[in-house]
């Protein structure tokens, strides 16, 4: 595998690794909490990984400021990126919003700071079950 500088990789693509690695963890909870059924697991998962939901979930981030300054740059970068696609179910600014969060989550998997990662998708978690 080539080593890259993460700090490198442009917002879409670290969006693309963290629309996997958040709905990785969104699918372990819901399992964990008991729900096995197709169509259960995919309408509960919708409520943490819509664009609307993680558009809604950054805005809490940035409103709490529980975002690093790295961090927050990274969001912006995803942001501000431009896409050649867009959400079926959103509007553009929530899409737009919805890839900065994705690309802190890509971020921190591919850094490798797992603890940071965690701790930010059991804030998400927690934030979304207090609704």
């Amino acid at each position: 595998m080539t080593k890259v500088d993460v700090n490198l990789i442009n917002g879409i693509a670290l969006a693309f690794e963290g629309d996997a690695v958040y709905s990785y963890y969104i699918r372990r909870h819901l399992i964990f909490k008991g729900q096995t059924k197709p169509s259960q697991l995919h309408h509960s998962a919708t409520k943490y990984v819509s664009a609307k939901a993680q558009a809604n979930l950054i805005q809490k981030m940035l409103e709490d400021d529980i975002l690093s300054p790295k961090e927050l740059d990274i969001y912006k970068r995803g942001r501000n990126t431009h896409s050649h696609t867009k959400a079926k179910n959103a509007n553009i600014v929530t899409y737009r919003m919805s890839t900065g969060f994705e690309a802190v989550m890509g971020y921190l998997d591919m850094t490798e700071n797992k603890e940071r990662l965690e701790e930010l998708v059991a804030w998400c978690i927690q934030t979304i079950e207090k609704t």
